[in-house]
């Protein structure tokens, strides 16, 4: 068997900003094509952004949720350009928004065959229920992180608010494996 290493790659941000000046979320729907809006089903706005690929939710206090973005890079990006939409509607954001990751969910491997029937009896914060989902759900504590680990050592990994506790997640979750598969086939 392998050393069994890990490696990720980051599918999707999810963060917040406030752009601190009220939004006129009917007048925004009504002059720019790139808005779903229906107050009836809910309160938000949803704003389409081509590049980078990504969808913000918009709220008349100001309020923006983006998703869809790869990099907090991006999230400025998008930013950007939602407050340069609102400029058309006469709409001018003076304060730099503040972004606050909520969520990266990343996706990966890890370089072993996992047991999960082995891995559900062996760690702790396990579900695995095979008939309903063919992956293990895992909850690592500290950091705070989900994962789906599926027996061709795929992964999801959700929950993380920065690089650096998604890469402490990945870490801890090998070393958690490699310390329960010891005890396999003994």
């Amino acid at each position: 068997m392998s050393a069994g290493k890990s490696t990720y790659k980051i599918q999707n941000i999810v963060a917040t900003a406030s752009l601190e000046k009220p939004v006129p979320l009917t007048k925004l729907a009504k002059t720019q094509p790139n808005t779903e809006y229906n107050p009836k089903t809910f309160p938000g706005l949803v704003l389409r952004i081509k590049e980078p690929k990504s969808a913000v939710l918009v709220f008349s206090s100001g309020n923006l949720v983006c998703t869809g973005t790869k990099s907090v890079q991006q999230v400025r990006q998008v930013i950007q350009a939602v407050i340069k939409q609102l400029r058309k509607i006469n709409v001018n954001v003076t304060a730099k928004p503040k972004i606050t990751v909520q969520n990266i969910v990343a996706s990966g491997t890890i370089e072993l065959k996992l047991n999960l029937n082995f891995l559900a009896l062996e760690m702790e914060n396990t579900e695995y229920e095979p008939e309903q989902f063919p992956g293990l759900v895992y909850k690592l504590i500290e950091p705070n992180a989900t994962f789906l680990l599926f027996s061709n050592g795929k992964l999801v990994c959700t929950g993380t608010k920065n690089k650096q506790q998604l890469e402490e997640s990945m870490a801890e979750l090998l070393k958690n494996v490699k310390a329960a598969l010891k005890n396999y086939k003994k």
